[in-house]
């Protein structure tokens, strides 16, 4: 039996498994940080699997470390696992099948590491959609969890096939203003405004647009304003997203935007504190080559590609922070034979759909299927690191 042959039959035998573990993750959806069930569900299923499994790593409660070492030298592969839900409305991302998909593709591999050499990991970070102690993947990088990897794939749900797209990147800041309370009427010379500090960022990052690339986008609400209407608030608060297409040009627009922050002050006397309230977000780096194989093996299975990569990003992802330290791929996975728009009721119900828990079988497959590609052909893998690396350095 051939390998391939193998790794197919792997994901055939557990799949009715996988499917009950991604509808149980939709069942009880969990935000950033509180994914409780769903990283005990996944990284259990991967330690009963024979992976070594570590839970609470990178700083994150919620995070885990799935690792399989064969006996016989080669590559390391890192399946990316993610898993928590949005706020309110539940799994309309889809999350409940992307974990699944990739921890199944990971066990689907280990059938055949033995023989062929290398190492496999799953890494479930927390947080992809942000919130308290979000995007988890920046922490992995930054604490080396990809410094002996080789490369890192993941596949995500969306309403038809997709290789990987460019994204923003983002910084998400938090900007508090701290006055003085004074009667508003009788003695406001006694006040300092901190609400006038918020509306001044507002008004001068208006300003600033005008002498910013297409690309820049600064986006925000004010989350506390004051109490009452005859007291000066000596508090008020806002959070912005920042995001750019490339880490250079964010890097920059974001001293920019500190500069406001600091006339704000300055201009009604108020102090401030201002940065990050997680962890920031990197573009994604792309590597055609790397698609290429995954799309090989999907149009092997029959399917075809049916979205085009766009020209430029729209949203963000931290799967950008893994690409700019090793090559990486995120294509989309069809779970809807229509369109529906991301972070939807629609997508949501999709989630759970025949198709949606099918495409757990087709992901797991072609995921697994271009990471024993990269193993067994040094070759390919080095001429994707070459490109990866080529682009690392050409970004704007």
């Amino acid at each position: 039996m051939t390998h391939a042959k193998t790794i197919e039959q792997e994901v055939d035998g557990r799949l009715n498994t996988y499917k009950e573990i991604a509808l149980a993750i939709h069942d009880k959806p969990e935000v950033s940080n509180y994914e409780f069930f769903a990283c005990e569900t996944l990284s259990d299923k991967l330690k009963a699997e024979g992976f070594e499994v570590e839970v609470d790593v990178a700083g994150h409660r919620t995070g885990f470390d799935a690792r399989y070492k064969s006996s016989k030298p080669g590559p390391t592969i890192a399946f990316l696992a993610e898993y928590d839900a949005l706020p309110g409305i539940g799994h309309a991302c889809g999350h409940n099948i992307f974990g699944t998909t990739s921890s199944l593709a990971a066990v689907a591999l280990k059938s055949v590491i033995e023989e062929i050499g290398g190492e496999i990991r799953v890494y479930g970070t927390p947080g992809e959609e942000g919130g308290e102690n979000g995007s988890a993947k920046g922490s992995f990088v930054r604490e080396g969890f990809l410094n002996d990897v080789d490369a890192a794939l993941c596949v995500h749900p969306g309403f038809g096939h997709g290789l990987t797209g460019p994204s923003l990147a983002n910084d998400p800041v938090d900007v508090e203003f701290f006055g003085r309370s004074s009667h508003a009427s009788a003695a406001p010379e006694k006040g300092i405004n901190a609400l006038d500090a918020v509306i001044f960022v507002y008004n001068a990052v208006n300003a600033l647009r005008q002498h910013l690339t297409d690309d820049v986008r600064i986006h925000g609400v004010i989350t506390h304003g004051g109490d009452a209407a005859n007291v000066v608030p000596d508090y008020a608060s806002a959070r912005f997203y920042l995001r750019a297409a490339s880490r250079p040009t964010l890097n920059d627009v974001y001293e920019k935007f500190e500069n406001i922050v600091k006339a704000a002050a300055l201009s009604t006397g108020a102090t401030y504190k201002f940065g990050l309230f997680q962890n920031s977000v990197d573009n994604t780096v792309l590597t055609p080559s790397f698609d290429a194989i995954y799309e090989k093996h999907l149009l092997a299975y029959g399917e075809e590609i049916t979205q085009e990569i766009p020209a430029k990003g729209g949203g963000s992802t931290d799967v950008g922070n893994i690409s700019q330290v090793v090559p990486t791929i995120q294509p989309h996975i069809s779970i809807s034979d229509s369109y529906i728009a991301g972070h939807s009721i629609e997508f949501k119900a999709a989630s759970r759909s025949e198709k949606g828990l099918d495409s757990i079988a087709l992901g797991a497959k072609v995921l697994a299927q271009t990471a024993y590609d990269l193993i067994v052909d040094a070759d390919l893998l080095q001429a994707i690191k070459e490109e990866h690396a080529e682009n690392v350095k050409n970004q704007d």
